[in-house]
């Protein structure tokens, strides 16, 4: 999740999520530590959201903390759209459907 703004610094936030447990804050950051977080996002070929108002809600929670319930849904379409990006699709899924 980032956001990129000529007129305030860039912002990252990372999540992971292990398909069991609600997605976790793994890392944010500001300015250079964002565009750290980003590069290796890039590097590991993991789909980069632009979406400033949802990095800026992610940031306000603590590192290791779960997303709260009130943000589920957003974060399953970001979710979503990295495992289509990725070729992921869930069990029993058939693409002839959708």
């Amino acid at each position: 999740m980032s956001t990129k703004d000529s007129e305030q610094e860039s912002l990252a936030i990372a999540l992971y999520y292990d398909e069991k447990n609600a997605p976790r804050v793994t890392a944010k950051g500001e300015g250079a530590i964002a565009r750290q977080i980003m590069a290796l996002a890039e590097e590991h070929n993991i789909p980069l959201e632009d979406d400033p108002e949802l990095a800026a809600l992610l940031a306000q929670i603590p590192l290791g903390d779960e997303i709260p319930e009130a943000l589920y849904l957003a974060i399953a379409e970001v979710i979503a759209f990295a495992y289509i990006v990725a070729g992921k699709f869930p069990a029993g899924y058939d693409s002839r459907e959708g």
